[in-house]
């Protein structure tokens, strides 16, 4: 048995092929430039997913598609609808629908990547996987926001946050690299990548999560801006006479680790750093810093901290953000050791020094992993949407 994952964009569709029995990956690629102009542009979506149909089936990885068990896709935002993964059907395909207003850069992706999979293999369970829906176990005091009453009640204007698949899954690996059960654990884990996020959970539920009602909220990112006081875009609107549009647009694609020294890849800001850029040192310093503090804050949400654990391309990757960002928090019982957190492993490590009661732990995340699993155990015990809280 095989099922398919797919991540469909606005502009390309993401796919990795599993052997349901051994979760061995047999086929992975991405078609992209879908809507675009060129001699190498797809048309659409359509178009799109009859590349990827037949890159699987010319490479024999697939017969015919009926024969799949399933196929799973990343959506990134469920709103309150969704704790859990769901079989596709009208309902969860009108509540993803629902939640453009809230993610208008990737819930129409998701959806047409859905609505063309669904056309075109219809007899084959389809299951919708969310980011937003492992943090829908955290508790009233940390999902809402200090606004008036009835803009929740009437606009669901909350947190939400992202990466809940990410977050979901290192959790479960770090669980089974200390050999304790999910439940016994509080974690405090770190999706670190062009996109960034810090989650608190406690005996294997989020409690607490750094990004919002949108992914702007939270952590430095590479082109976001993280936390910032609300009356800025304000004061930028007055100052520069820029719309709301394009200070929505400054906020997320301009500003981050881009703003503060106009690079977005953080390789390339340790390069120009250790060539003496001090904006470069800056981004790097600023960047650790805000991870820094989370960890304090999401230390006195949980109370005990089992395990701190880093992924993402540079939570992976990177040592020297692994090692600004633990840095002066042994009163916490967190400290990394150097040779371990200089090691080039790219494999789940232990990385704090000697004698420290929080472990600090490198995992590799694999959010297909996660959603394929998630998409089996779907299929599996028939799982529907649930009902808004």
């Amino acid at each position: 048995m095989k099922v398919l994952v797919l991540n469909s964009g606005s502009s390309s569709i993401k796919y990795r092929l599993f052997q349901v029995e051994s979760m061995g990956v047999l086929r992975a690629g991405v078609v992209d430039r879908i809507g675009e102009t060129g001699p190498s542009a797809v048309r659409d979506h359509g178009e799109g997913f009859g590349r990827v149909m037949s890159d699987l089936s010319d490479s024999g990885a697939i017969g015919e598609p009926a024969g799949l068990f399933g196929i799973g896709h990343r959506v990134v935002h469920g709103g309150e609808w969704f704790r859990e993964p769901a079989r596709v059907d009208a309902g969860v395909l009108d509540a993803i629908r629902a939640m453009i207003p809230f993610a208008p850069l990737h819930n129409p992706g998701n959806l047409q990547g859905i609505e063309v999979a669904l056309a075109t293999c219809p007899g084959v369970p389809q299951v919708a996987v969310f980011d937003t829906a492992f943090h829908q176990t955290m508790p009233p005091r940390a999902f809402h926001y200090a606004l008036p009453r009835d803009l929740y009640d009437t606009h669901r204007v909350r947190r939400y946050g992202f990466h809940g698949t990410s977050h979901a899954h290192v959790a479960r690996r770090a669980a089974a690299l200390l050999g304790k059960p999910p439940g016994s654990l509080n974690l405090i884990t770190l999706h670190l990548g062009n996109g960034a996020s810090a989650a608190a959970i406690r005996e294997g539920k989020s409690v607490d999560t750094s990004m919002g009602m949108t992914p702007l909220e939270g952590l430095i990112m590479g082109t976001r801006c993280g936390d910032l006081d609300p009356a800025v875009p304000f004061f930028l609107g007055a100052a520069t006479g820029k719309d709301p549009g394009e200070i929505q647009a400054l906020l997320n694609e301009e500003s981050g680790l881009k703003g503060i020294c106009g690079e977005n890849d953080m390789r390339e800001v340790h390069r120009r750093a250790a060539g003496g850029d001090p904006s470069a040192d800056l981004a790097i310093d600023m960047y650790g810093y805000r991870i820094r503090k989370y960890i304090g804050a999401y230390t006195a949400v949980l109370g005990r901290v089992d395990a701190l654990v880093f992924t993402g391309g540079i939570g992976e990757n990177d040592a020297e953000v692994r090692r600004r960002a633990c840095e002066g928090l042994s009163l916490l019982g967190i400290a990394v050791d150097e040779a371990r957190n200089g090691s080039p492993s790219r494999e789940s490590r232990e990385i704090q020094r000697e004698g420290m009661p929080v472990k600090i732990l490198v995992i590799p995340t694999n959010e297909e992993l996660e959603i394929a699993l998630q998409t089996i155990a779907c299929i599996g015990n028939n799982a529907g949407p649930e009902e808004p809280r």
